[in-house]
């Protein structure tokens, strides 16, 4: 017996002698069965055993990378003659000492297997079709063929009158299937003849499985004739073909397709069906076959592709899903101005935990990643879109494409849900997200959302003062030690239409942001009011509000006596009183001359 190695490449072969009873170790530490091609094998890979008719194989213990064999990871397996394993990219091949015949060993055929070869995929790149105008004006239709199939059904029935096409001495074709998982079931997803009164259609199943699952690559099988050949032949179509090839589609959007041709020998010898590449009758229809499998492959791979697209669909609420999916997206993704509501979240000591990091970066990218989505997850879930991921921050807005006249209290549903989310994971230490923090800013105005950006590259996103906004605002929730800040337009709507058992709103303080010429008054949104008896952590009562409530307008009236008195009502673990509080005390519970309620802040945040 011998065994068979190849490689990658037509080059990267070699065939050895199998001694009986004598064990023979795979790898690169062996001369004699070394494969100097192979990076996945290790310096003693597998032991191999000859014994009968028949080669006991099993992984080494210091072999890291798997062996697969019979369409699954092995580490001991049996191998019979004519079967294979694949270590990295090579394949290896048991075959008898007797090259000719091969009896395919399938119970009912009696006609002898004359030649079974392989062909290395781009194995015959370097040869030139003999009849290139007509092949390659056939496979110049092929993209419009698989691009203009309205299912696979009608694909599969396109690609059979191809193949018929490009391959004048083919007699039959099929699209064939063997899918992972299926125990070997070989399914004929489309078979047609040249010529209409041939009969019926049984493929080989062993030449399929040879090609699709074992050695995925084409393998061609030539027969010989027996007076004794019946109509009940289970390597050809029916008992009437000399020879086959079959060839695998070698694409995850097409994992387990084959592309299968049959034919006579129509008074061509046998011989030259067994000739080396350069002179073999069926060069040219085996490489114009790989070629449309390429193509196939390659085309469905694009098509899946843009299928999990869909993915975006994490970006997008539902309702902006349905205006883009819906008559022209170009048209409704167009740049508009829009009243919109902005979020803005942000991870608190991101680059702090970078620095921290070290050579585990990948590791801070995934926990990033999660992160954001607890964010991304509740802007979507409350009919928001996604606008721009910046680092370790995400900006979702409503309004746009459609009118949200619920705008302010979605986004504010969002952001308390967002909060929500990092309490919980706070609270358990072993959480991967248990040391990150959130800052959100929420403002409402006008702006201009869409999508921009060049032809080959765009985005959905919103700019505009509005946005400015929003970000300054998630900027001082640190200033301010609150989670969340809206601006007084996203206050007054909360007021107006949040019900107070999502959320309410407490006056902060009127500051002058650095950089800005204009106050701003800012607020907080938090979550509702404790239920009574319970304890919540940083929960504020309506009671809390209204004595926070009572000292901010002795703060703005100058009373800070008063307002000192008041804040002593408020909570001492609520830290959205600190600024009022340290502002009176670094002041001696004194206004400053001219006082206008007016707080500086010295820094962006």
């Amino acid at each position: 017996m011998f065994l068979i190695a190849q490689g990658p490449n037509a080059a990267d072969s070699w065939r050895k002698a199998l001694p009986i009873d004598v064990p023979v170790a795979l790898g690169r530490a062996s001369a004699e069965w070394a494969v100097p091609w192979e990076p996945f094998l290790a310096r003693k890979h597998a032991e191999l055993v000859a014994r009968g008719k028949k080669v006991k194989v099993r992984r080494l213990p210091g072999a890291a990378n798997p062996m697969f064999h019979a369409g699954g990871e092995c580490d001991a397996f049996d191998l019979l003659p004519g079967g294979s394993f694949v270590i990295g990219r090579t394949t290896f091949t048991l075959a008898d000492g007797v090259r000719q015949p091969v009896s395919p060993g399938e119970p009912g055929d009696d006609r002898p297997l004359l030649e079974e070869r392989t062909v290395a995929h781009h194995e015959l790149d370097r040869l030139a079709f003999r009849d290139a105008p007509h092949r390659l004006d056939v496979l110049s239709k092929l993209p419009d063929v698989i691009s203009s199939a309205v299912d696979e059904t009608d694909l599969f029935g396109r690609l059979a009158d191809m193949l018929l096409a490009g391959i004048r001495r083919a007699e039959a074709v099929a699209v064939v299937a063997l899918p992972p998982g299926t125990d070997g079931h070989v399914s004929v997803r489309h078979w047609d003849r040249r010529r209409a009164s041939g009969g019926g259609f049984e493929p080989s199943k062993r030449l399929v499985t040879a090609a699709v699952s074992e050695q995925k690559q084409t393998v061609l099988h030539v027969w010989g004739s027996t007076p004794e050949a019946t109509g009940d032949d289970p390597f050809t179509l029916q008992g009437q073909f000399d020879w086959a090839f079959c060839t695998p589609v070698l694409y995850d959007a097409c994992q387990g397709w084959g592309l299968y041709v049959a034919g006579r020998f129509d008074g061509a010898a046998a011989s030259t069906l067994l000739a080396p590449w350069e002179s073999n009758e069926l060069r040219d229809d085996v490489k114009f076959t790989e070629l449309v499998a390429d193509i196939l492959g390659s085309l469905r791979q694009v098509q899946v592709l843009r299928e999990r697209q869909g993915v975006f669909r994490r970006f997008f609420s539902p309702g902006v899903m349905s205006v883009i999916s819906g008559g022209d997206p170009a048209r409704a993704l167009e740049p508009r101005e829009a009243d919109v509501t902005v979020l803005f979240g942000d991870l608190r000591g991101f680059s702090r935990k970078a620095e921290e990091a070290g050579d585990r970066l990948l590791d801070l990218l995934t926990r990033v990643s999660a992160a954001l989505g607890l964010m991304t997850r509740n802007i979507l879930d409350n009919r928001g879109a996604i606008a721009d991921f910046l680092g370790d921050a995400a900006m979702g807005f409503w309004g746009w494409p459609l009118e949200q006249p619920g705008k302010v209290e979605h986004a504010c549903r969002a952001a308390l849900g967002i909060r929500a989310a990092f309490e919980a994971v706070a609270r358990d230490p072993a959480h991967p997200l248990s040391d990150f923090r959130i800052g959100i800013g929420i403002a409402t105005g006008r702006a201009v959302a869409g999508g921009i950006g060049t032809p080959e590259q765009a985005k959905v996103t919103v700019f505009g003062p509005v946005v400015n906004l929003a970000s300054r605002l998630e900027s001082m929730t640190k200033l301010l030690r609150v989670p969340i800040l809206i601006d007084e337009p996203t206050a007054a709507a909360v007021r107006a239409h949040l019900p107070r058992d999502v959320g309410r709103v407490r006056r902060m303080v009127k500051v002058l942001p650095y950089g800005l010429d204009t106050p701003l008054v800012v607020a907080e949104l938090i979550p509702p009011a404790p239920s009574p008896g319970t304890e919540t952590e940083g929960g504020l009562t309506d009671a809390d509000l209204d004595a926070y409530d009572k000292a901010l307008d002795a703060f703005l009236a100058g009373d800070w006596t008063a307002a000192y008195k008041h804040l002593h009502h408020v909570p001492p673990d609520d830290r959205g009183k600190d600024v009022l509080t340290e502002f009176i005390l670094k002041h001696n519970r004194t206004p400053p001359p001219g006082w206008d309620g007016v707080i500086p802040l010295g820094t962006k945040g």
